[in-house]
């Protein structure tokens, strides 16, 4: 066991399944890859261990209310080396940890159909070497906050069917690595911030119409 490197657990049916004793995932040094999928309140997310060898975590159509927060110990010392993080269709997600911004390594964060999530942590920016950050469908988001202009290799932005954004922070255009700019179907954006024309040789935005999409605010 001390050799697997891979953790799959999935609920088939209606009902979610419920876990426990996830601290004996400490007993497995090699581990790269959790993915949780119909758990309700796994408790990988409040009593966490060390895995210096964990990449990447999905948490698929888990309830597990406010992941992260009040844990044994920082999210960060957990998962030190963690590259990529999936929360899909966790419904009653309404808030992420700040210390979740102290996973310098992570490059992808995706956080998909989570309609209860209203905001990212301020300190958002502090993910220096996230390159991809995709927040379709999370309904309730409001806003993203200004620190993300200091996530400098960022080349993927999707915040799709997020109708409840309503502007993009000023300082989106020193975000210099981004190259595509995803926003279908948000109807509450009402233009985009004068920043990014300094992006508009460079950047694709899907869900405008052309260089409609760079008029000013």
């Amino acid at each position: 066991m001390d050799k697997l490197k891979a953790l799959i657990v999935t609920k088939y049916g209606f009902l979610h399944a419920k876990l426990g004793h996830f601290q004996l995932l400490g007993l497995l040094p090699n581990l790269k890859r959790i993915r949780l999928q119909h758990i309700s309140d796994p408790s990988i997310t409040r009593h966490l261990v060390q895995l210096k060898n964990l990449r990447k975590i999905s948490l698929f159509m888990c309830n597990i209310g406010q992941a992260f927060s009040n844990c044994s110990i920082p999210i960060s010392d957990a998962f030190p080396n963690l590259e990529e993080m999936n929360i899909d269709w966790c419904t009653e997600l309404r808030e992420l940890p700040a210390d979740l911004c102290n996973l310098v390594q992570l490059k992808t964060l995706s956080i998909t159909t989570c309609h209860m999530l209203r905001a990212l942590p301020v300190e958002t920016g502090k993910l220096v070497n996230l390159e991809v950050l995709r927040l379709r469908s999370c309904t309730n988001l409001l806003e993203l906050p200004g620190s993300i202009r200091n996530l400098r290799k960022l080349h993927f932005l999707d915040i799709s069917d997020c109708v409840g954004i309503k502007s993009l922070p000023e300082g989106i255009g020193e975000m210099i690595s981004l190259r595509k700019l995803t926003m279908r179907r948000c109807w509450g954006l009402q233009g985009l911030p004068r920043s990014l024309l300094d992006l508009e040789r460079y950047l694709n935005v899907v869900g405008g119409t052309g260089s409609s999409n760079f008029a000013p605010l």
